[in-house]
């Protein structure tokens, strides 16, 4: 068995892969003052209610976006996992060719999907990733990976609108039954939900009219791909635990 994580702004992401097979996975908040020790008593418990030993676990790798927690997961992993892991970052195997500018910049989320993405589907195609952030990530023909677009992503203009409009209310998102809301809560949606929809249909249009790619495979992942996905005309396929996959796959090439 081997432990993938991926530690994101918002939520904390791990899976188990037992013969190149994801037997669980989990999801966890993101605490930035969480301890070694805290984040070690969750991962257990997660492990005892799932049946699962540490002395299964064979090897772990790590993404994150999130740098104060890089280390904290790392002194987990060898005080109560008792592995050193691996972490995406420069040095690491991934098979994937950047042709961005400086290749550090690229966020190691954004590595991991399209190391995935290129695997499973081939390109040309875009990885949508409905994050945080959510971001546009491109791979061409030939399977290099050429940048993307990043915008804020929808938690962010939910709460925004909140916080800076005194009169709009904290909301949940879901999808309304029309785009033109009768009540407050359900013009906020209709805003959020379709806006959303379509900045994630012109933004794909302009990619396919630049990449010179009207083929163009788009697939959509993160904790709010499901919700949105229905909604646009470009996205084809919603796969939620490609960041894991991506995961399995680079710690195999650093074997």
């Amino acid at each position: 068995m081997i432990l993938v994580v991926d530690i994101g702004n918002t939520n904390i992401v791990l899976g188990i892969y037992k013969n190149r097979e994801l037997v669980h996975h989990f999801r966890l908040s993101t605490t930035r003052q969480s301890t070694v020790d805290e984040y070690g008593v969750m991962i257990f418990n997660l492990f005892r209610m799932s049946d699962i030993s540490v002395k299964d676990i064979e090897g772990v790798i790590i993404s994150s976006v999130v740098p104060p927690l890089v280390n904290v997961f790392e002194e987990m992993c060898q005080k109560f996992i008792h592995k050193i892991p691996l972490v995406v970052g420069p040095g690491i195997k991934t098979g994937l060719n950047l042709r961005y500018e400086n290749p550090r910049e690229v966020g190691a989320d954004r590595i991991v999907n399209a190391v995935a993405a290129v695997n499973q589907y081939k390109g040309p195609l875009v990885v949508v990733d409905f994050g945080t952030a959510t971001t546009f990530d491109c791979i061409d023909a030939k399977g290099n990976y050429l940048g993307g677009a990043i915008v804020p992503g929808i938690g962010i203009a939910t709460e925004a609108l909140y916080q800076r409009a005194s009169k709009l209310p904290r909301i949940e998102l879901e999808k309304p039954k029309k785009v033109i809301g009768r009540n407050t809560i359900h013009a906020m949606q209709a805003g959020i939900i379709f806006g959303y929809a379509g900045q994630v249909d012109g933004i794909v249009e302009r990619i396919k009219v630049e990449m010179e790619a009207p083929d163009l495979k788009v697939v959509a992942t993160g904790g709010l791909a499901e919700l949105i996905a229905s909604e646009t005309k470009c996205i084809q396929e919603v796969n939620s635990m490609l960041t894991l996959e991506g995961l399995r796959l680079i710690y195999e090439r650093n074997q």
